[in-house]
């Protein structure tokens, strides 16, 4: 497969490059210190909303989120990349997740450019995150690099398919009003509902996420380390991270919810969001998924929240879509996502 070439500018204009490593932006020479991680990441925030008001870099992810993604433990800071012109001003930028699982290694693009710099900047960000993946893979077989696009972006579509990639899956986002009663939805005998309540929770809790979703598409093992990266997230609320418990004690389901109440701040709206839902196999076809969701449902409500979305695999074998949309969930965008095997 043919990789990324660079080619220049058809605009003319220079661009200044930039890779962070600690605290400073150095390409081939040390460049001037750049401002706070906060300073930046509130440009990338501004710059991805000329393109996208709502904020959203896929099915569940808010461009806000990305600072604290940035901040996780053991996160390669090389794996963040700014492009600004001549004048400072960011034109662009790639952030890449890399995970490395029996000798393979994937890469989960996210990046977004200038408007006046669409159809100049992309290919060079693309190129930058392939080249990216071939230093952390130098000895691996097989290297992957994956992305979303909102199914409307179509010069976006047509950028990534020419530059080798091909559309691999299908996802919604999906939104509730929650100015609206809710039906209760009863637990199975002997089940209970509680709230993930303390550190020594969380392996149960890691085993049991990995055991709901070890037959879904692209699962990868979640780590303990992880979770607790999670719970340590300024928005975190454990009032809205709810278990479903077996009448052994088993973990049987869950649902987390989010609010990110600066971004509801700035927008002056009163979002919330359904992060993840799941049951382990063993316990499906009990109701579970629906009790939890409406309790997780009712909690953002209780919290001032107005409308709820969540992320979905359109193509999931688990009928997650029917659910969602027998509590009142309605598709209001698609995302496509695109896969690229990177050559060394």
């Amino acid at each position: 497969m043919t990789t990324l070439k660079k080619s220049p500018s058809k605009s003319g204009v220079n661009f200044r490059k930039s890779t962070f490593v600690e605290s400073h932006f150095t390409p081939q020479r040390r460049l001037h210190e750049e401002a706070s991680t906060a300073t930046f990441f509130a440009e990338i925030v501004d710059l991805v909303k000329l393109n996208e008001p709502t904020g959203q870099l896929d099915e569940d992810t808010l461009v806000c989120d990305l600072q604290h993604f940035f901040e996780y433990p053991n996160v390669d800071k090389r794996n963040l990349h700014l492009w600004r012109d001549i004048n400072g001003k960011l034109v662009g930028f790639g952030q890449l997740f890399i995970s490395e699982e029996n000798e393979q290694i994937e890469g989960y693009l996210y990046f977004d450019v200038h408007p006046t710099q669409q159809g100049v900047l992309e290919a060079e960000i693309l190129q930058w995150s392939e080249e990216r993946l071939r230093e952390v893979g130098k000895r691996s077989p097989l290297i992957k690099l994956r992305t979303r696009c909102r199914e409307n972006r179509s010069l976006r579509q047509v950028l990534l398919e020419k530059q080798y990639f091909t559309t691999e899956r299908r996802f919604l986002t999906m939104a509730c009003s929650l100015n609206q009663p809710f039906s209760s939805s009863k637990l199975p005998t002997d089940f209970t509902l509680q709230q993930l309540s303390s550190e020594g929770d969380i392996k149960a809790w890691v085993e049991m996420f990995n055991g709901s979703f070890i037959d879904h598409w692209d699962h990868h093992e979640l780590s303990i380390a992880t979770v607790s990266s999670w719970l340590k997230n300024p928005h975190y609320k454990p009032e809205l991270n709810w278990v479903a418990v077996a009448p052994d004690g088993t973990f049987a389901a869950f649902c987390v919810g989010y609010i990110n109440q600066e971004e509801n701040t700035r927008t002056g709206r009163k979002d919330g969001w359904i992060k993840l839902l799941g049951t382990r196999r063993g316990f499906r076809k009990l109701g579970l998924g629906r009790s939890i969701l409406l309790t997780c449902m009712k909690q953002l409500q209780a919290a001032n929240i107005e409308q709820v979305k969540l992320g979905v695999d359109a193509q999931s074998l688990t009928s997650a879509t029917r659910l969602y949309q027998g509590v009142g969930f309605e598709a209001v965008n698609t995302w496509l996502s695109y896969i690229k095997e990177v050559q060394l």
